[in-house]
């Protein structure tokens, strides 16, 4: 993915709500965690826009998203449960976009995009 142009209203909300007294990825990842687990409201449709070597989905997969995995599991990356042949499995958020989702689980999953795409790490 191309890095998205600086949004000065997202860094702001991302700032200000998302990593506000967080300092240091940890405190980061979170902040993160607990911002997405409060507004992605799952389940959700969601399809994969870009292939991962540590996820089994190829671009184009439309998925079930049914919730977050633990806060361990989410130290370094943000990561999503879905549906996947029978069983729960955790793929990286950034490697999916939602299908027809609400504005707020919208809006979360850009956030992450949008860091992730900038270049920001945990």
């Amino acid at each position: 993915m191309t890095r998205p142009d600086k949004d000065e209203v997202r860094e702001e909300r991302i700032s200000n709500e998302i990593t506000v007294d967080a300092y240091g990825p940890e405190e980061q990842a979170i902040s993160w965690y607990y911002y997405l687990d409060e507004h992605l409201h799952v389940p959700f449709s969601a399809r994969c826009i870009v292939r991962r070597a540590t996820s089994p989905l190829q671009v184009g997969d439309e998925v079930k998203v049914v919730g977050m995995p633990s806060e361990a599991e989410c130290e370094h990356d943000m990561l999503v449960t879905i549906r996947w042949k029978r069983r729960e499995l955790a793929v990286p958020l950034s490697q999916v976009e939602g299908i027809q989702v609400d504005e707020q689980t919208q809006q979360a999953i850009e956030d992450w995009h949008y860091w992730v795409n900038r270049g920001y790490q945990l």
